[in-house]
């Protein structure tokens, strides 16, 4: 609605158009304050340019009435627009809400060490960058996702380790020599036992074998990973290997010295992020000869950005904020725009049961297990909890809460409202096909606000998307039920007058709830 409106200012004005939302809904629809920017080029008061745009604007059959109050220029859409447009959503539920931007976009995200099962903390920036991609898609970008797998480094070796030690210890029975920094759980006996059983006890017999070990482990923890995923419907398109990136080092850091980007000094090699606005200069290379973990950022971003998508998203939790700049000053040195790579931080999460602390799983060691909470609260739950605040604010709920079956439980609330309009379908003995082309004649201001709201959610939704504010589409959905719940409450549908009418009101509704929900992963409920 919002793009329609548009057009028809931009035919009237040739000037950038500013739409806002009034907040006295009085006032109507939409408001523009295009006046005050007129006023300097055309030199006349705002009053004056927004009582001359209106009487132009009077004449276009998409608007019921057009007012100038103080320079402002108020819309209300006529009802014929929003029935014509509630009956072509409902005809075409697939295409409602899609938009046809077609930019390519490649979204890291997740990227969880493959040292452990997933914990609460991995599990936000996974919801959040799956419906990032999924209302991405839905309003036409060409999105693929992708999982950056940490497998280089100490932490795979300590893994191997952790679970060498451990079949030692509890599999075969030796004494073993704890060091001070292993991996501790349940998750990690289990491993064990696995281990000696599919690479055999010889295996375990000297140090020799840890890297095998290790290798084998990892596989183990990332299909583990993955099962978690697929539990709250999350899949990627694309895994990279960070180990496998060392093979391009040498000759990324060739390119970098080529830009003049990197220096050597007391036996090390540093990037010149400070170039770029980085505090200070990075090791890339160690004395003795080792890449540091910022050169497998920087390969990968090299080639990244060898691959030509038009932008690139990378969801990390909020403790790698300090390697945004150094990471963007490589990308720079390559000779690449570093503002097409866009870093969005995701902050942790604390839990409560019942006011108190969750405790900690015992199978993890010492955090909280992604699917610990689907199995109490589910996976709908998971993901709507997730999506109520912006990833970069702290998040803090409840599970108590999200098992109750009560207006204080949003996805319950929600779906109760969905569900709602199905039983008065079956109480009327109709199809939601026979009132899609019923007039709207006839029915409240009320009734008509209503049907504005739920016609807002292709705005919604292309808001958050643009805004990386994906809050806004949670608030929406439960802004739109209440408001369902107050109508349904205060006016009765079958049997009166106006049956097909708000019938086919309350199948829009409907449709905006459930085409919403699932831009969140979540499938509406048609029975409760």
């Amino acid at each position: 609605m919002k793009h329609r409106v548009y057009e028809i200012l931009k035919k009237h004005i040739d000037h950038p158009v500013v739409l806002e939302k009034p907040k006295d809904k009085s006032f109507g629809h939409y408001a523009t304050p295009i006046a005050f920017s007129l006023a300097k080029v055309f030199r006349k008061s705002p009053i004056k340019i927004a009582e001359e745009l209106v009487e132009r604007l009077k004449e276009e059959e998409m608007f019921e009435r057009v007012d100038a109050l103080k320079g402002y220029v108020n819309i209300k859409l006529s009802r014929d627009f929003l029935n014509e447009y509630a009956t072509w959503a409902l005809k075409n539920e697939d295409e409602f809400a899609r938009g046809d931007i077609a930019e390519s976009i490649l979204l890291e995200f997740v990227s969880a060490n493959p040292t452990g099962p997933l914990h609460i903390g991995h599990a936000r920036g996974a919801v959040w960058g799956d419906v990032l991609a999924r209302i991405g898609k839905h309003l036409g970008y060409k999105i693929e996702r992708e999982y950056y797998v940490n497998d280089a480094g100490n932490q795979i070796y300590l893994l191997g380790l952790s679970v060498y030690l451990s079949a030692r210890e509890s599999v075969l029975k030796l004494e073993v020599e704890w060091p001070q920094e292993y991996y501790r759980g349940e998750y990690i006996a289990d491993l064990a036992a696995k281990a000696v059983e599919a690479l055999g006890p010889e295996k375990f017999v000297d140090e020799s074998f840890i890297p095998e070990i290790s290798e084998w482990a990892k596989e183990r923890m990332l299909e583990l990973i993955n099962e978690n995923l697929h539990e709250v419907g999350i899949f990627f398109d694309h895994y990279v290997s960070e180990k496998s990136l060392y093979d391009r080092w040498d000759e990324v850091l060739t390119r970098l010295a080529d830009a003049g980007a990197v220096y050597e000094k007391d036996g090390k090699w540093w990037l010149k992020s400070t170039e770029h606005g980085d505090e200070k200069d990075r090791v890339v290379v160690r004395e003795d000869g080792r890449p540091t973990y910022l050169a497998g950022d920087i390969v990968y971003h090299y080639l990244k950005f060898e691959r030509g998508y038009d932008r690139y998203i990378n969801i990390w939790g909020a403790d790698h904020h300090g390697y945004i700049a150094r990471v963007k000053a490589a990308i720079a040195f390559f000779g690449h725009d570093p503002q097409k790579l866009e870093i969005i931080l995701s902050q942790m999460v604390s839990l409560l049961k019942d006011k108190e602390p969750y405790k900690m799983s015992k199978r993890a060691g010492n955090f909280i297990l992604m699917s610990d909470i689907v199995e109490e609260i589910g996976a709908d739950a998971l993901r709507f909890i997730f999506l109520t605040k912006k990833s970069d604010t702290h998040l803090e709920f409840d599970v108590e809460d999200l098992k109750k079956e009560d207006n204080s439980n949003p996805v319950y609330y929600i779906n109760y409202a969905h569900a709602r309009v199905f039983s008065l379908f079956e109480k009327a003995g109709r199809g939601r096909e026979s009132v899609y082309d019923v007039s709207l004649d006839g029915l409240s201001e009320e009734a008509y606000d209503l049907l504005f709201t739920a016609l807002l959610l292709p705005e919604v939704l292309e808001d958050a998307f643009k805004n990386r504010q994906l809050q806004k589409v949670t608030e929406y959905l439960k802004h739109l039920a209440g408001m369902y719940h107050k109508f349904y409450y205060d006016n009765r549908v079958v049997g009166t007058p106006n049956e097909e009418a708000l019938l086919k009101l309350s199948a829009m509704v409907a449709l905006s709830l459930r085409v919403g929900l699932k831009m969140l992963g979540i499938e509406a409920a048609q029975r409760m």
